[in-house]
């Protein structure tokens, strides 16, 4: 437990000068620091002038998330752990609570395959548990789920005939959160405690940390930084114990030490081989920039890649939400192409309660008509858009239009990167989004000589 509240003391000295505010008070229980986030913490912690870990961590929900106090957590950890490469990104959406954010998250989330997400949403419990299960079915991120902070006192017994709104928070972080969070093996901090404590110790009413109803003023904004900052701590004394070691793991080629796995992969008659099980497999380069590297083919389960129906991604549609009008998700039901997208309004009723709409891909084509009020599948199938993906917000003018991208997840053949850098990893994505079975990867060099691959890299998503 010593070790534990000076792990606790280190991380929230980092905050760095001194606040106007004053400082939270030590967590109920500090050995619950850092529990569930291990892999990502491990990562950052272990990073060395000599080898500096990717890590890619995204904050996601609503307009809570939008607020400044992400910037402060990502800073702090920049400053934290120096060494780290680390990719941050914010994509959270204003008043996109669960049973609308679940559509944009098809775009924003798995796609990005992040190492942390850090999540916080209101809405319908049922689409904010299949959030946190695709996530951790589609990705093997971890993900530190966010209680609500508190806008008012709660009562002391939450009766839902006298104040169903109290009852409802009281059920969503007491009862919901808690049980998604065991379910799917997630982080859960315990913001809501940490707030009460913090408002009675300091004689506050939930007000003076809140700039309307709801949303955080400046002092929040320090409070909620502070709150998720002392959670995002390295744990050797959990890091080896948890099962996210079985999640990602990384086999060396011959010519280096053994990978994590304890295994070594060898070139035999211009071929590599690995059977492994998992949705996504990279490759790390070890082309040093002498001579030239050869390629090699990529082959899966003994197909090509680009083979694979669900080894694409569709970017968020522009204009984002917000606008007049959205488009929140885009769906298909036929194999997809790496091509641009574009759909055009062609006519509008009065009030912009209905309207009609073609689209067309820059390889496909003009592929077909719909409206905002049927089920749309386009002419070639790479299409599908439910009248509920669409979200106005104002009138929508004749011609308004509304674009997105298909991109490869994959290569069919791979061309080692040359190491600029020997701290750094080269990583290339040979497939993400397979099925999360068994596979077999194969690398088949086109000049029969091995290729110069550093190690090779398996995601196995800890959900089926």
């Amino acid at each position: 437990m010593e070790v534990i509240f000076t792990l606790f003391l280190c991380a929230l000295s980092s905050a760095g000068g001194q606040s106007i505010y004053p400082p939270p008070a030590h967590p109920r229980d500090p050995s619950k620091l850092g529990v569930g986030i291990q892999r990502t913490m491990t990562l950052l912690a272990t990073s060395t002038p000599a080898k500096r870990n990717k890590v890619k961590i995204l904050f996601y929900g609503q307009s809570i998330t939008e607020q400044s106090w992400w910037k402060a957590v990502a800073d702090d950890l920049r400053k934290r752990f120096p060494y780290a490469d680390i990719e941050i990104e914010n994509k959270a959406i204003g008043g996109f609570a669960s049973q609308l954010l679940i559509r944009p998250a098809e775009h924003d989330v798995y796609p990005f395959y992040p190492d942390l997400v850090i999540f916080h949403v209101y809405g319908s419990n049922k689409e904010y548990e299949e959030i946190i299960r695709n996530i951790r079915s589609r990705t093997t991120a971890e993900v530190l789920m966010q209680k609500d902070h508190v806008t008012q006192w709660p009562p002391a017994v939450p009766d839902e005939k006298t104040d169903k709104a109290a009852w409802w928070d009281h059920m969503m972080n007491n009862v919901f959160l808690p049980e998604i969070a065991a379910k799917y093996g997630c982080a859960l901090l315990d913001i809501r405690s940490d707030w009460l404590d913090y408002l009675k110790s300091n004689n506050l009413e939930p007000k003076a940390l809140l700039s309307d109803d709801v949303h955080l003023n400046d002092w929040g904004n320090y409070l909620m930084a502070e709150l998720v900052k002392r959670y995002l701590v390295y744990r050797p004394d959990i890091a080896r114990s948890n099962s996210w070691q079985d999640t990602v793991k990384t086999y060396n080629v011959a010519g280096a030490s053994a990978g994590e796995s304890g295994e070594t992969l060898k070139w035999k008659n211009g071929r590599l081989v690995l059977a492994f099980e998992g949705n996504r497999v990279d490759v790390i380069s070890a082309y040093t920039g002498r001579g030239e590297p050869g390629t090699a083919r990529v082959l899966i389960d003994g197909k090509k890649p680009s083979e694979f129906p669900t080894l694409y991604s569709i970017t968020r549609p522009t204009p984002g939400p917000w606008s007049p009008l959205a488009l929140t998700r885009v769906d298909y039901v036929s194999p997809l192409k790496a091509e641009e997208w574009t759909l055009t309004i062609t006519s509008v009723s009065e009030g912009s309660s209905r309207w009609e709409f073609e689209v067309v891909g820059s390889v496909t084509g003009p592929d077909g008509r719909g409206s905002s009020d049927a089920v749309f599948v386009s002419k070639s199938g790479r299409v599908k858009i439910e009248p509920a993906s669409f979200f106005r917000n104002g009138e929508i003018p004749k011609g308004y239009q509304i674009r997105w991208k298909v991109v490869p997840m994959h290569v069919d053949v791979y061309k080692p990167p040359r190491v600029e850098d020997p701290s750094r990893e080269y990583v290339t994505t040979l497939a993400q989004g397979l099925p999360n079975t068994k596979h077999v990867l194969e690398l088949v060099a086109s000049d029969g000589k091995a290729v110069p691959v550093k190690a090779i890299r398996v995601y196995r998503p800890p959900v089926r």
